[in-house]
């Protein structure tokens, strides 16, 4: 086993997943706030069930927090994903659901981008590729996203 495997087993095995998906969740209720405030309604789904039919909410939104893209100067952009490190199979995950995601927003607590799901598709083989034990996809310079967005929200302290 890899060095990598067996660090991310570890953490997943200590609640590493279980802190991230409140984090990740925290953000998509923020995100959901921001959108209200400027007339755009985002109704999530709480059951797996919908979750898995139909995808994370109505509106078509898949909702990623990425607090260090600043830092690091890039946005990883999720094609694929496993449950565990030692689940041998990825699937299909962020840009890629079979769902109703036709809108990537992703961002932090300062700013938020609103991507085309298909766009970002199109452009996957363009950029560098990202892998962790549990997911895969590709880094998306700032700088390209910033032509690529929909959209850029900047967000207001008051």
């Amino acid at each position: 086993m890899n060095q990598a495997y067996i660090q991310a087993k570890a953490e997943y095995d200590n609640g590493y997943y279980q802190q991230k998906l409140a984090e990740a969740q925290e953000y998509q209720d923020f995100i959901m706030h921001q959108l209200y405030m400027r007339g755009i309604v985002v109704l999530c789904f709480s059951s797996k069930k919908y979750q898995y039919s139909i995808g994370e909410n109505i509106v078509g939104a898949e909702i990623k927090f990425q607090k260090r893209y600043k830092e690091f100067g890039s946005f990883v952009i999720e094609t694929e994903e496993k449950s565990h490190p030692s689940n041998p199979n990825y699937v299909p995950s962020g840009i890629n659901r079979n769902d109703n995601s036709w809108l990537f927003i992703t961002g932090d607590y300062e700013s938020f981008y609103i991507f085309s799901t298909k766009y970002l598709r199109m452009l996957s083989n363009r950029y560098k590729t990202y892998e962790k034990p549990t997911s895969r996809g590709f880094l998306l310079p700032v700088e390209e996203a910033e032509k690529y967005c929909l959209r850029k929200v900047e967000v207001s302290s008051g």
